[in-house]
């Protein structure tokens, strides 16, 4: 049986595509292994699967100063000798990294291993982690076209970012139920995302009445910031968070209002959602969801509003413009090459594992 470690933490974003991937690597005979940080995000998604997790010491390069940068390169060298008594240990035949800080110890172990490696870049420009990573890896995965040209041309391949099935499977009528929705009324599915969503949660509610004449709104509105005032009103509802039932609501969703991460956007795409997207300013982030926006635009797949020039006019606007041209954005993402992503991956992961040695 074929062995691989799977890498990726820090954010859900670098391990979700990790989990979209597992049942295609257990179809291909694939012997999975799984190591991350021993405290962060991907130690409770990882929970819910039989698969070994392996805990090391991480540590963050920071381009800001601030105190841990004193600590945290002994903690990178300590993940770096914990990651390579991992692989000497159960010997994989390959490393595939998703990102975050936890995975650059053990990409470097694993070149010092000679296990050759995969890496993915979910974002338009490549993050810190996966520059430093970059010159350890055998191929590398990119999510967007404008990717390609930050990547060395002989290991660069455009995939599109592995999505996790189930996501496919849901019902528009049961999330229609699930919110006491009718399907006379189209309906807004808002993603306000955990940071920064007040600006976009604000001008949901903003022209909520406006919005309530034509449309029906399910807002994801963040942990806290329920809108007690709002919550009886008829065809508006508000959730701090939705896991199991996602999937229905994305179904039953005519347009979605969403943040700019990559995976996010990405399974908007996958799902051929008409969406308009709001990127995390550079004051709140280094750019990338406005990078990754302006892609998803530029591809005619988005309507994107920049975070410092959000109103609820403009906001207005932008829900009726997509919906009346919704067949446009549906055409545009049903001819991207940005799909299959999970098969693409897996290929280039077999591949490389046949060619070894």
């Amino acid at each position: 049986m074929k062995k691989i470690i799977l890498t990726g933490g820090g954010t859900a974003g670098h391990v979700t595509p990790n989990i979209a991937l597992i049942p295609e690597l257990q179809k291909r005979g694939y012997e999975i292994h799984y190591i991350g940080s021993k405290d962060g995000i991907e130690t409770k998604l990882m929970a819910d699967f039989d698969i070994p997790y392996y805990g090391i010491s991480s540590g963050k390069l920071r381009r800001y100063f601030d105190i841990k940068n004193f600590t945290d390169p002994v903690r990178i060298l300590k993940g770096y000798t914990e990651a390579a008594k991992i692989i000497k240990k159960i010997k994989p035949d390959i490393v595939f990294s998703k990102g975050g800080f936890v995975t650059v110890p053990v990409v470097l172990a694993a070149k010092r291993k000679k296990v050759p490696c995969v890496l993915h870049e979910s974002d338009l420009s490549p993050g810190l982690a996966n520059k430093l990573c970059i010159p350890s890896a055998t191929a590398i995965c990119a999510n967007f076209p404008e990717t390609l040209s930050h990547l060395p041309e002989e290991k660069a391949y455009l995939t599109g970012s592995p999505i996790r099935k189930e996501l496919f499977s849901g019902n528009r009528l049961k999330g229609l139920d699930f919110c006491g929705f009718h399907s006379s009324k189209p309906v807004i599915l808002v993603i306000g995302g955990s940071l920064g969503s007040i600006r976009v949660n604000e001008a949901v509610r903003d022209i909520l009445p406006e919005l309530l004449e034509r449309y029906q709104v399910i807002h994801l509105c963040g942990k806290d910031k329920i809108d007690e005032g709002l919550r009886d009103k008829e065809g508006y509802v508000q959730f701090e968070y939705i896991q199991k039932e996602l999937c229905d609501l994305l179904d039953a969703a005519d347009l979605v209002i969403s943040r700019a991460g990559a995976n996010a956007i990405c399974e908007l795409l996958a799902l051929h959602k008409p969406n308009i997207l709001i990127p995390l300013s550079l004051e709140a982030s280094r750019g990338d969801q406005i990078l990754n926006a302006e892609s998803f635009e530029k591809q005619g797949f988005s309507f994107v509003i920049r975070e410092e020039e959000l109103t609820g006019e403009k906001l207005l606007y932008a829900v009726n413009d997509v919906y009346e041209n919704k067949n446009t954005y549906v055409k545009s993402m049903e001819a991207s090459n940005q799909h299959n992503a999970v098969t693409k991956v897996a290929d280039i992961i077999d591949d490389i594992c046949k060619n070894k040695g």
